[in-house]
């Protein structure tokens, strides 16, 4: 069955026709606007995203989504992604099970290492553990998903000796996605666990991402997951409007803004430690393809 949903990461940047910056409190009101319309239309799912960014608002994307569940009654609330590497799972845990209560079931956690990095060093947490922290904290959030007592111990966190971890969601299980990006490991690693997969194409065109989904179903397949389990979700950025040519103009315009904007910060592309690079022309053209066919909010 295909679900389609809208991803936000809360943007609150200037729009580049017009010049106009709205408030972070107006930015928020809208936001909250536009979920409970997309609940109202019948769409099957919102994402918030997180950042630690001045240009996005989405930092707390549990609180946001909190919001949105009272306003809302069908549509399902994630995040987009939950940032795992530089978070405590007991706290995420807690945060999305109170979620899934106060929205009758409705919360599901993508959890990811974020394609910036400005949250390693904001928590504390070297760049170099990168792929390490990830691991090792998704082993805890399903140990915590298992088990309301957990025993747990690892490298980056205090180890857990039988501590139970509350409240409990309404949804057994609570649904965790894996938000990956290109590197082959990052699939296998959710096929081999039998979770559910989120592609972010942060460049290129999405038939490059083919082989690697199917080698996400034959890693599930060799670990004795059922076909049923291993479900894909694929954001995509688009912008629908009457007439292509103007709004393909305008998102560009708005694309290019942000990237001069941030042509000093650090991304990380293909979710890979290795990759980390600053501003670049291939960060650009990245994203100018990927409007080639009109680009705005995430579209699951």
């Amino acid at each position: 069955m295909m679900q389609i949903g809208i991803d936000s990461f809360a943007a609150a940047i200037s729009d580049p026709a017009t010049g106009l910056t709205l408030r972070p409190v107006e930015r928020m009101q809208h936001l909250l606007e536009e979920i409970e319309l997309a609940d109202k239309i019948g769409l099957d799912v919102f994402g918030i995203g997180e950042h630690h960014r001045a240009e996005f608002l989405d930092s707390a994307p549990a609180v946001i989504l909190a919001a949105a569940a009272a306003r809302t009654k069908n549509i399902r609330l994630t995040s987009a992604v939950t940032v795992l590497s530089a978070a405590d799972p007991v706290r995420v845990f807690q945060e999305f099970a109170t979620l899934d209560l106060i929205s009758h079931g409705r919360a599901e956690i993508v959890a990811g290492r974020g394609s910036f990095v400005e949250s390693y060093p904001l928590f504390g947490l070297r760049l170099e553990d990168y792929d390490e922290l990830f691991a090792e904290k998704l082993d805890l959030l399903l140990a915590i998903r298992e088990h309301t007592r957990v025993r747990w111990s690892g490298k980056h966190r205090a180890p857990l000796t039988g501590q139970a971890v509350y409240p409990r969601p309404l949804q057994d299980p609570l649904p965790i996605w894996v938000g990956v990006g290109g590197t082959p490991s990052s699939f296998i690693r959710a096929g081999t666990l039998g979770l559910p997969l989120m592609v972010a194409i942060i460049g290129g065109e999405p038939k490059r991402f083919r082989p690697l989904i199917d080698a996400y179903r034959e890693a599930g397949r060799r670990a004795g997951h059922p076909a049923e389990k291993l479900t894909v979700g694929l954001p995509r950025h688009r912008l629908s409007r009457r007439h292509h040519r103007a709004s393909r103009r305008r998102l560009l315009s708005g694309i290019r803004a942000h990237l001069h904007r941030d042509r000093q910060g650090t991304w990380l592309a293909a979710d890979d430690p290795g990759t980390v690079r600053r501003g670049t022309r291939a960060h650009r053209r990245a994203a100018h393809r990927r409007c080639r066919n009109g680009c705005g909010e995430n579209t699951v």
